[in-house]
């Protein structure tokens, strides 16, 4: 299947415990490919991914990732020494503050990588320095993030299987067919016809500060990752000894969750602006190409938009293949974008401003379509 190829580096591997799992084979007569799904694109997708091998576009380039681990560091040393050497006045704290959020979202984009075993050809490398950016540099879970973030990559923007809209319907209602549906079945745990006026003030800035925090630790514990929780338990003692020294309470506080809220922002933005404005429903069992083009679009190229959104302005390509190194979107994209004018799929790339407008837009058109139907059904 698409998706075991998808999300797997070493299948010779995998392959030997999927064995204890096999119940049969298909009879000779019995099609491979299911109804709903596209057998010509299915087979078309699968040969551009023996393309993608062939031209080595799944291999990292570790001196890449080694330079982007470098300027984490040197940004995370850096927001330190600023207090250190200029005090603790307004302007070396707001610049400290700026410094280390830098450090923390650029840190957020390389777990991203480690996450999907991008990094290094081993999955056990992969899997240490997850460990150490995620747990040690951000205070995250690895194995919590690792969880989430497989299902949204199996089943995007498809509700009630995709965490990340999990929103829908308690915050926000998301998605025009699920915004009628909420309105006719008369549900408002929100004024939905605003939601695109407090979306600012709600999950932009306090989704790492408030609901990640919370969750995080929650699924460590619960799932018992204790490795987790001890490397975790190492950045609040490193932020406590390096900054506690410099700063009194009040201030240390003040700090922790200004770069927190500083972080989320970013994170939010960009990690939302290729899929609210995109169709989110129901699972409808398409086949991989369709299900990931429907839930995703892309950014426009340039190295400020590749360096601030983690690559993740390439949000087609890397939903397709999840474990393909982000220095070599570029390469593959020509070729998704054949493959997607040949069988008639639209794909969607914009400006980065644009994106985010229209994350305010979709949901400013989900909520009328909600009050419409709320109203009037």
């Amino acid at each position: 299947q698409d998706a075991f190829a998808a999300f797997h580096v070493d299948k010779v591997l995998v392959s030997k415990y999927l064995k204890l799992l096999q119940i049969g084979e298909l009879a000779p007569d019995q099609p491979s490919v299911e109804p709903s799904k596209n057998k010509t694109l299915v087979e078309d997708f699968r040969e551009l991914r023996e393309t993608v091998e062939t031209m080595g576009l799944l291999k990292p380039n570790q001196v890449f990732f080694f330079a982007l681990l470098a300027h984490i560091l040197l940004l995370d040393t850096a927001a330190w020494l600023i207090l250190l050497y200029f005090g603790t006045s307004l302007v070396p704290f707001a610049a400290s503050l700026v410094v280390l959020t830098i450090s923390q979202v650029q840190a957020s984009w390389l777990q991203h990588d480690l996450g999907h075993l991008s990094v290094f050809k081993k999955t056990k490398w992969n899997h240490l320095l997850h460990k150490f950016v995620m747990c040690h540099l951000i205070g995250a879970s690895a194995r919590w993030w690792n969880l989430l973030h497989s299902q949204h990559h199996a089943k995007p923007n498809c509700f009630q299987k995709d965490p990340d809209i999990d929103m829908h319907p308690f915050l926000f209602t998301l998605g025009k067919r699920l915004s009628v549906e909420l309105g006719i079945k008369k549900t408002k745990y929100m004024p939905y016809n605003h939601q695109h006026k407090y979306f600012f003030i709600t999950l932009p800035p306090l989704l790492f500060p408030t609901y990640f925090h919370y969750h995080t630790f929650y699924i460590a514990y619960t799932k018992r990752f204790w490795g987790d929780l001890a490397w975790m338990l190492t950045f609040y003692i490193r932020f406590l000894f390096t900054y506690g020294s410099l700063l009194d309470v009040k201030s240390l506080l003040a700090y922790y969750f200004i770069f927190r809220m500083l972080e989320s922002s970013w994170f939010v933005w960009v990690s939302q602006m290729n899929h609210i404005p995109m169709d989110i429903y129901y699972d409808k069992n398409l086949d991989w190409v369709s299900t990931q083009l429907q839930a995703t679009c892309n950014v426009e190229q340039s190295l400020f938009n590749d360096w601030f959104t983690g690559h993740l302005n390439f949000q087609i390509e890397h939903h397709l293949f999840p474990t393909m190194p982000r220095h070599n979107y570029w390469k593959v994209a020509p070729l998704v974008k054949s493959l997607c004018a040949k069988h008639g799929i639209e794909y969607q790339c914009k400006p980065l401003l644009t994106a985010f407008a229209d994350i305010v837009h979709s949901l400013k058109d989900s909520g009328e379509l909600w009050l419409d139907a709320y109203l009037h059904k």
